[in-house]
């Protein structure tokens, strides 16, 4: 299909492109009609590496030798070409980062599977800021995470910001959202992978001492990091669902990091000891 060119902000065509910057209306139309978004080529690249399969591509006519290759690898994707003005009146922003791609969304993972052969999980309740969410993934790729679960009212992890925030971990990281919750906590424990929640609690165990049943947690052979929402932390009910209650030290007066912050430091500390 090749080269497609693009001189009506109108047209049918490029629909999977239109008012990107419309977020309450981005989040109930691409779970819907089955696509995300990535942005930039790196980002576009992480895609297809991680086998997401493409819809088409979208980019201006100075971007095509970055994606030359790309585009080649996939001759029957369209690649819509247009003027920087014709693709902003299209998204609704200037396209700075070189390209989009509407890519197919892939099958959601089972939880089961996700659990099967993994040693650390973070699992997120009602994170909604796609900014800390797209962090979070980037965390846990860096530092050993093996998979994230999330609550049902987590925000979308292939929402455009969330990828772009992760620099496309988002991908490589598994991930799977769980339909019940915290019961779904009782699972991890059924599947043998002890859970501890991150919560300003009067029980919390300091993070560089804490263990469950006597084990450090970075001794712990399997082990789950739970994590709460940006303000006002995890619930009660999650909390009394987990095994341990951990927190990390403070000094400075601080009583709290953002919840991206506070899992990097988390996961850090808590990967599996080799």
């Amino acid at each position: 299909m090749g080269i497609v060119r693009i001189a009506d902000p109108a047209d049918p065509r490029v629909h999977d492109y239109t008012d990107l910057t419309d977020s309450a209306l981005r989040r109930r139309r691409e779970p819907a009609e089955g696509l995300y978004i990535a942005e930039s080529s790196v980002v576009v690249r992480r895609a297809l590496a991680a086998g997401h399969r493409p819809r088409s591509f979208f980019l201006a006519e100075a971007w095509l030798p970055d994606l030359g290759d790309v585009l080649d690898a996939h001759p029957d994707v369209p690649a819509y070409v247009g003027s920087p003005e014709v693709l902003e009146s299209i998204t609704g922003f200037h396209l700075h980062r070189g390209a989009l791609a509407a890519m197919h969304r892939p099958d959601p993972v089972p939880v089961a599977d996700l659990l099967a052969s993994a040693r650390r999980v973070a699992v997120l309740e009602d994170i909604v800021d796609h900014t800390n969410l797209g962090a979070v993934f980037r965390s846990a790729a860096a530092l050993d995470v093996d998979a994230v679960l999330l609550s049902p009212r987590c925000a979308d992890p292939l929402y455009r910001r969330s990828v772009r925030v992760s620099m496309g971990t988002v991908f490589q990281v598994p991930w799977a959202r769980l339909t019940e919750w915290p019961g779904a906590l009782g699972t991890l424990r059924a599947a043998g992978m002890p859970t501890a929640a991150l919560a300003l609690s009067e029980s919390a165990q300091d993070l560089d001492v804490a263990a469950v049943d006597g084990t450090a947690l970075p001794a712990l052979d399997r082990l789950a990091l739970v994590l709460g929402t940006e303000g006002a932390g995890l619930s009660r009910a999650a909390i009394e669902a987990c095994d341990a209650v951990v927190r990390i030290p403070m000094s400075g007066g601080v009583d709290s990091l953002n919840v991206a912050a506070a899992a990097a430091v988390a996961f850090w500390h808590t990967r599996p000891m080799r």
